[in-house]
Parts: structure tokens; C-alpha cells; sequence
């Protein structure tokens, strides 16, 4: 999650065209990319963008084991949740993947810390408090760190990215519908730029 400060948040269904936008990304410097599986196809994107050099491919919107285990046989390196449940918690332990599970409160995180985490997706995070939330959330949990993923925007990402507890930011930002391979490869390098 140190690799690059934003984490782009990917919704794509064509394998041929995730490639391009996959090593678009990598070359604007932003190697760490989450396939949302929300898309028929998001399988075969994520497992075709494991052959970008350079790339560390992972799943996002997992919600639960079978999909846990689609993902890691795809080839996914991490996989990201937008909650957290026991079951999904003990089905990525068990397989050994890097599980970043969704959390927006208190009560959430302590669940993880029980299972055994200390890393989190702060989802969504504009809509839960935003800023002032996650601070508040972060100051009784001084070993933890999260990404904040959901509303965050290239202007208002180094404020995050300035917080001690922030590891990193999910970005939807970074593609959109219409977006030349250039023009993604130029948003990745901003956003890859943003100190923290």
C-alpha cells in the first residue's frame, strides 16, 4: 500500500482495453491497481492485467469467499472489500491473501483488529465524515492505517495524504469513459507526484 499514494479504482470489462489502461497507469507511476468486480468480465480483466509489467493486480468489491477465491485464482496480489465480515476475514487468512476490508466505524475496526488486522479501507469516505472522521476514528487506533477509498478527488487527495494513519487513497478519478491511453498515463503521473 506504500507503493504509490493513490490506488486507482478500476470499473472495466474489456480485457484488451484494461491492458492498455493498466499499463497507462504503470507508466504514469502508479504500479498498484484494483479490479472492481462489478463488471461481467472482471475476472478476465484482472487476470489479463496480471501481465503488465510491473503491475500489482488486485480485486475490489469482494464480498465474499467464492469470489475471495475467484480472484486469488485470477491472480489477484491483494484483495480489497467494501465491508468486513467474519467469514471473508478468516477466507482470506486462510488462502494467506492481503486483505484490506472496508471499515466506517469504530466498532468495525475493533472487529478487524480481533481477526487480526491492522490495515483498513475507509469506505465510503467522503460519505462517512470524510476527513474529520477518519481523524477521530484513527486517534484511539494509533496502529492503524488506512486507505480512505469513495469521494476522494485529486484536489482534495493530499489533505488525506497528509494524515499520518493514511497509507494511501483509492481513486476513481484517474479513469474515465473516453480517456486516451496519453491522458491516463498524464493523470497517473499527477496523481503519483502528490507527496504524502
Amino acid at each position: 500500500m506504500r507503493a504509490a499514494p493513490v490506488i486507482p479504482v478500476l470499473v472495466l470489462d474489456d480485457p484488451s482495453e484494461a491492458v492498455a489502461i493498466g499499463a497507462a497507469l504503470v507508466k504514469g507511476g502508479l504500479p498498484v491497481l484494483e479490479v472492481t468486480l462489478r463488471t461481467p468480465r472482471a475476472l478476465e480483466v484482472l487476470a489479463a492485467m496480471t501481465a503488465i509489467d510491473g503491475a500489482i493486480v488486485g480485486a475490489g468489491t469482494v464480498l465474499d469467499a467464492a469470489q475471495l477465491d475467484q480472484a486469488l485464482d485470477a491472480g489477484a496480489r491483494f484483495i480489497v472489500s467494501p465491508g468486513l465480515t467474519d467469514r471473508l476475514a478468516k477466507a482470506a487468512a486462510a488462502r494467506r491473501a492481503c486483505f484490506l476490508p472496508g471499515v466506517a466505524n469504530a466498532s468495525d475496526i475493533m472487529r478487524g483488529l480481533d481477526l487480526g488486522l491492522n490495515r483498513f479501507k475507509f469506505f465510503p469516505a467522503e460519505a462517512s465524515g470524510g476527513l474529520r472522521a477518519l481523524k477521530a476514528l484513527a486517534g484511539p487506533f494509533g496502529d492503524v492505517r488506512f486507505c480512505p477509498t469513495g469521494g476522494i478527488t485529486l484536489e482534495t487527495a493530499p489533505a488525506w495524504l497528509a494524515e499520518e494513519a493514511v497509507l494511501c487513497v483509492g481513486g476513481s478519478w484517474l479513469v474515465k469513459p473516453g480517456l486516451s491511453t496519453a491522458e491516463i498515463e498524464a493523470a497517473a503521473s499527477r496523481a503519483s507526484s502528490l507527496p504524502r
